[in-house]
């Protein structure tokens, strides 16, 4: 396969309140991600190095953008986040590579902060950690 830009996403959706999944790629305009495995230090006092034990997977996310609140766009789909604890699945593909629909992976969203920055910009942002206990794996 050959080399890509993060251009031309296929989707990014996410859960809104009611459970329906939201194409928010539209008013979303950055996205970090991460899938680290936590460790565990076994070292013993008569090595030089470290050593440890690959530990539970996890995942978290945070999605960013501009303000829209057009229908099924991100501030419909998290306005509910400090009224609520709903649990979020959430899907991406890249170039036919998916994470969160097989297994279908569910987040806790801990925020749904805004920014109106001093030029004007209004954005916000919604960090997520995994909810259900599922490994996240790629398609």
């Amino acid at each position: 396969m050959a080399k890509e830009s993060g251009l031309g996403w296929t989707t990014y959706q996410v859960d809104d309140s009611s459970g329906a999944l939201q194409d928010i790629r539209t008013d979303t305009t950055s996205l970090s991600f991460a899938t680290p495995r936590a460790v565990q230090d076994i070292t013993g006092l008569d090595k030089s190095a470290m050593e440890r034990l690959l530990l539970l997977a996890d995942m978290t996310q945070t999605p960013a953008g501009v303000f829209d609140d057009g229908a099924n766009l991100a501030h419909v789909v998290f306005k509910t986040v400090p009224s609520t604890s709903v649990n979020r699945e959430s899907v991406i593909t890249v170039s036919g590579q998916t994470i969160g629909s097989s297994p279908v992976l569910t987040f806790v969203v801990t925020d749904f902060p805004y920014t109106r920055a001093q030029s004007g910009e209004f954005t916000w942002t919604a960090p997520m950690s995994l909810a259900n206990g599922l490994l996240p794996t790629w398609s």
